[in-house]
Formats: structure tokens, sequence, C-alpha cells
């Protein structure tokens, strides 16, 4: 057990500023993630150091195609999620407590050595809501970067922005999902807002992270073409060269009865997000030539991706091997 930041007192409760949620937490119970709890009027990080999992991955599962390609990441995960997704694919740790069973310690001071001894050169923290865990992440990446390992977060984005930009220097690369791109389905869908994660993004940006957009396309929920011409205009508005991932459903947990999403539509978003400007758009769960990377000026093959497996087929120093444009790569 840890004592949380980003927290204050009111009254005989705390009011957690982890996230937009702002929870108010009387003593003895926890915020909406289940993981930080008010113990005798302080709030305290109940899964710092615990971790549920731990693997290693190709980077571009994450998913992150233009920093670090081809590059093997050790991913540690916990429990806990602030947000309710009714197709949440992790479900049995994103809403499992800090009295899991199944949980082990790792102190900040471990995590580079068990990165070093997998042979990795860089961690994510991923699998459940790494948000959950901010302080084990700040704490644990600072002592990675001072021995030159990467890292990686993989998130929902809804987090404040206090703690998001403690994250400047510590926190190379992020994945942020967009879930959709209206109020409604945040609320109905993740039980959360949409404003902060985008908020999030500009941040992340800000302090520069790399930053990558997985969005899940759900049919019927989040895939009417006007709210991808949304979500594409708004993307290409922040950075035209800022990677979007559109990610093929598959039923699971509160959603099996909705069905996967049609190949033409995993193929539209794509093209949608060419139209408005994005440069580098991709689809993820299937098979596709849109795996790869293609040169935005030329159109010439640069990177050749299937499922997690990548090959250089035409980069020289980050930049397209036939004309020179950038490819936007962190090599």
């Amino acid at each position: 057990m840890h004592e949380a930041d980003f927290w204050k007192e009111e009254g005989d409760k705390v009011r957690c500023g982890l996230c937009p949620h702002l929870c108010l937490i009387a003593k003895g119970k926890s915020g909406i993630c289940g993981v930080r709890t008010n113990v005798a009027g302080k709030l305290m990080a109940m899964t710092y150091g615990k971790v549920s999992s731990l693997n290693i991955d190709p980077i571009e599962k994450k998913p992150l195609y233009h920093f670090k390609p081809g590059e093997n990441v050790l991913s540690l995960g916990s429990v806990g999620c602030n947000l309710g997704c009714l197709h949440c694919q992790n479900f049995s740790i994103s809403q499992a407590g800090p009295d899991s069973f199944f949980l082990r310690d790792v102190p900040p001071e471990g995590v580079p050595e068990l990165v070093r001894s997998s042979g990795c050169k860089g961690i994510s923290w991923t699998y459940n809501e790494p948000t959950m865990w901010t302080e084990f992440v700040i704490d644990s990446g600072r002592i990675c970067k001072e021995r030159g390992i990467f890292t990686t977060f993989v998130t929902n984005g809804y987090i404040s922005e206090e703690p998001l930009r403690r994250m400047k220097g510590i926190v190379d690369a992020m994945n942020i999902d967009v879930k959709g791109f209206t109020e409604e389905f945040y609320k109905n869908v993740c039980k959360a807002k949409l404003a902060p994660v985008l908020d999030a993004v500009s941040v992340a940006k800000e302090i520069g992270v790399h930053v990558e957009l997985t969005y899940l396309i759900i049919p019927g929920k989040n895939d009417p073409v006007g709210e991808l011409e949304r979500f594409s205009e708004w993307s290409a508005g922040i950075d035209v060269n800022m990677p979007v991932h559109f990610s093929r459903f598959h039923p699971d947990y509160k959603m099996k009865d909705v069905p996967p999403t049609p190949a033409s539509t995993m193929e539209r978003a794509c093209k949608i997000a060419k139209e408005k400007g994005v440069r580098f758009a991709y689809v993820g769960n299937m098979t596709s030539d849109q795996e790869s990377t293609y040169c935005p000026e030329c159109g010439s093959l640069a990177i050749k991706r299937s499922g997690f497996s990548m090959r250089m087929v035409n980069v020289k120093d980050g930049r397209c091997g036939k004309c020179g444009a950038s490819l936007a790569l962190v090599l």
C-alpha cells in the first residue's frame, strides 16, 4: 500500500484528482476505479507495484507503428480501470480489485532489471488502464530512463492534466484510445466523457510524447460516416503525422451480441481518415494492405506488416527510401 499523489481532503472525505471522475471518497471506500482507497483519511494507491501480467510483446501489438518499429517490449499490467466499457477485452483484470490473489509485488527499482533480463530495450505499461498506477509508472519510469530504457504507455486517456504533465520526460510514447467521437457513446458505452480524452491527447503532444491513436470501430455504435469524418478531421488538426489505428471489433464481455466489424467498414474508415488529412492511417485485428506504411508523398511501400510482424522495405534514416519524404518514425 502506497500513499497516492493527486488528492486533497474535503471534510471527512478525500477528493481524488487522478482522473476526470474526481471521485469524492469516504473512509474505507474506493473510487470508481476500485483501486484508490480512503484509508484512515489518506488516499492510498492500492496497486502500487502490484503486477498481474508480465509478458514480452512486439511493440506493434500496443499498437505503436511509428515508435521503435520491430522492437520487443516488456509489458506490465496490474488491475483496475476508471472506465466501464461494455466491450472490454481485458475485463478479467480491469474489473478486478487490489486483493486479487494473483498479484505479485515489484518495487520500482526492480523494473529495469526485469526489462534487461527479458532481453528487451523498452517497457510498456498496458493491459489494464495504467493510469491507475500512475505513481508507480512515474517512479519506475524515471529509473528506466536513467538506465537507457525507453517507455511506453497504452491508455484510455482518461487522466487529469497534472498527473499527465508529471510524465513529461518519463514516458516516451503513448497509444491513446479514442473510443468514439460523441459524448453519448462515452456515456452509454464507456461510463465516462469524451472531452477529457481529447484534452489528454493535446497535452501529451504538448509535453513531447510520441502519440498514436486507436479507434475501435463497433458496428451500430460509433461507425457512422459523419462520426468517422469528425474524428479524422480532429486528429489531423492535432497533427497530420499522428498515426491512427482503426481496430476491428470482436464480440466480448457485455457486447457479445454485437457482430464483428465488416472489413468494408474498416477499409472505408482508413480512406476517410486519409481524405481528411491523416497521413498514416491503419487497420488492425484483420489482414489488410492497410496494416503497412506507405509513403504519403510518393505512395511507395516503406514498411510491410502482417499481424504483429514487420519488415523494413524502403526506409532510410526514418525517411522514404525512394523520395526522401518524412515517415514520422522514431527509430
